[in-house]
């Protein structure tokens, strides 16, 4: 009986291969990394199958996740079952039967034998919904060459340097506005530092960020009269992630009589409704310049409708799940950057350092800066592999059988890779709770090789992440200008935040850090710093309060003064009569 034997050596091999009962040698190096092939030997291994896998019952995995308290905390039930039954495990919930992996290898093994065109999981309800709406499937629910012909279609103008570098000036602008946003946050404050749940503020900037992409339009999120449609997109964003978890298990005549399918499928109708909008008006803008007769010129949105690569259909449904990802990625991973900075002084103190050594002040960092900024991207690292944005990742094997750990699993078995198991383990990440950036520095002495695939957040291969380095360019501006203008720091008392699963890795409790502006030294102090373009300096002379952000004008620091006027007001003086107030002059 032929056998399927995977290989995994980088050093050039030769495989065995029986042909009529003759041998002959094919020569194999680390580009075939993952082949299959087949012997046939005289005593053929004999494998173990999915029925040998030990795992929790389906009463066990209901106990675990409804009276234990798991459902919101999936990922660390993880860890649990990891520790129970080993790296490899099966799991039953209603429809699914489920092979859960948690180990780096043999993640690897699965990934290598996925085929060429490789599903993540099946989302039947997803697929429903669209069916239902005439949509066409997009990314997340197509397969095979169709599924391949739209992910060419994105992905250039996305996954791109050069392409993405383009991006740059639009996101230092949003960046800009966001710094803005912090200002007039803190300031509003009892104790004129403190931003209340900050990843709520985050999650607009996300929004403005990958929508000023895409739409090729500033839409105005970090403003304080936030556009309708922003807000519904971010509340719809939430309750659609946490809905699917619990559509996808419900049986299908709970429909009738419980709420989930219906809210389900508002959530979806008020993403696709917000995309469709924008989609169209952007539609509309070409359509004047072409009958115009003047050239059609613009970025990512406009390159998808007129390489006619994709249909107006798939071009609404594809520029939902972007946005969709764009938003969480972002504002979650930065949400918890900057809560352990705050509790991380050295860390924070070498990033500030990291920081102005290429760009010193508040000068604003290129694209080319960023890529100069190593405890940056190592800040990151660190953030992603304590809170993947994705816990656990899917693999449904179509093409071929897979062996992995000396278990022959079929055809359409569903695989369940534990990302965040194996980025918490010991013996991959020593000291796997603890906030460590420097770990992932070469030149440090706790530096060490760790196994390619036990971090992987942005995934591998043609299943990677199309946004990561959009995610990436927002994510190192935003937080470079940060730490150029503040210094961050925890709210006296504030709890520790533990992460809960919402399809997604989200923060458990609204996150609220104060900001306290920097000199243009790095720290609080009387000396004159340069005011922004447009605004005029501030005075050098007596003590004084922290200097504002750029593109605000600071407070004076002397006399006693009236509270701050509501928007809309003049601030009065604390002192003589009044004068025109010049705060909002830009």
């Amino acid at each position: 009986m032929p056998l399927r034997l995977t290989v995994y050596h980088g050093r050039t091999l030769s495989t065995l291969i029986d042909r009529s009962g003759g041998l002959r040698f094919k020569s194999c190096t680390s580009r075939h990394l993952g082949a299959t092939f087949q012997t046939t030997e005289t005593h053929p291994k004999k494998y173990k199958t999915i029925d040998d896998l030990s795992g929790p019952s389906l009463a066990t995995t209901v106990y675990w996740l409804f009276v234990k308290g798991y459902s919101v905390k999936s990922h660390a039930m993880q860890i649990e079952h990891k520790n129970i039954y080993g790296p490899v495990w099966r799991s039953r919930f209603g429809p699914f039967d489920v092979v859960n992996v948690a180990s780096a290898d043999l993640i690897a093994q699965v990934i290598r034998q996925e085929g060429r065109y490789p599903i993540r999981t099946e989302l039947p309800h997803w697929k429903e919904y669209r069916d239902m709406r005439g949509q066409a499937y997009g990314l997340h629910v197509d397969e095979g060459p169709e599924w391949y012909r739209m992910r060419r279609a994105l992905n250039p103008k996305l996954l791109k340097l050069p392409e993405v570098s383009r991006y740059a000036p639009v996101i230092h602008q949003v960046v800009g506005d966001l710094l803005q946003r912090i200002e007039k946050l803190r300031l509003r404050s009892g104790d004129h530092a403190t931003v209340s749940d900050l990843a709520s503020e985050l999650y607009k900037f996300g929004f403005e960020g990958i929508s000023s992409i895409l739409f090729e339009t500033r839409l105005g999120c970090l403003q304080d009269e936030i556009p309708e449609d922003t807000l519904k997109f971010i509340a719809a964003v939430g309750d659609m992630l946490t809905l699917s978890e619990i559509v996808l298990f419900l049986p299908l005549w709970t429909r009738k009589v419980l709420p989930f399918w219906k809210r389900f499928v508002q959530a979806w109708d008020d993403l696709v409704g917000v995309a469709q909008r924008l989609i169209d008006r952007k539609v509309a803008e070409i359509d004047v310049q072409m009958q115009a007769g003047k050239p059609v010129e613009g970025m990512y949105l406009t390159h998808l409708l007129s390489s006619d690569k994709l249909s107006l259909r798939e071009v609404y449904i594809s520029i939902t799940e972007l946005l969709l990802g764009g938003v969480d990625t972002t504002s979650n991973t930065l949400s918890w950057t900057l809560y352990h900075l705050a509790r991380d002084p050295a860390s924070q103190d070498r990033l500030y350092q990291d920081v102005t050594s290429v760009c010193p002040g508040r000068q604003q960092p290129s694209s080319e800066d960023l890529t100069r900024m190593p405890y940056l991207k190592a800040v990151f690292k660190e953030t992603l592999r304590m809170y993947p944005v994705v816990p656990g990742n899917g693999r449904l094997t179509l093409e071929n059988e897979v062996v992995v750990d000396n278990y022959l699993f079929p055809k359409k078995t569903q695989f369940h890779l534990c990302h965040y198991a194996v980025s918490h383990s010991e013996s991959e990440f020593p000291d796997p709770e603890c906030f460590r950036p420097e770990r992932w520095l070469r030149e440090e002495v706790e530096a060490y090789q760790h196994h390619p695939y036990s971090f992987i957040p942005f995934g591998v291969g043609v299943r990677a992440c199309v946004g990561k380095r959009v995610a990436e360019l927002e994510m190192h501006s935003a937080l470079s200008r940060l730490m150029q203008h503040y210094e961050v720091q925890p709210v006296d008392g504030a709890p520790t935040i533990e992460p809960k699963t919402r399809t997604l890795l989200i923060p458990s409790k609204p996150i609220n850090l104060r900001f306290i502006p920097r000199a243009s030294g790095g720290r609080e102090g009387t000396v004159e710093v340069t005011a922004p373009e447009g605004l005029r300096p501030q005075k050098a002379y007596g003590p004084r309060r922290p200097t504002a952000p750029e593109g605000l004008r600071p407070q004076k620091a002397y006399g006693p003064r009236r509270p701050t006027a509501p928007e809309g007001l003049r601030p009065q003086k604390a002192y003589g009569p009044r004068r025109p107030n010049h705060f909002n002059r830009q």
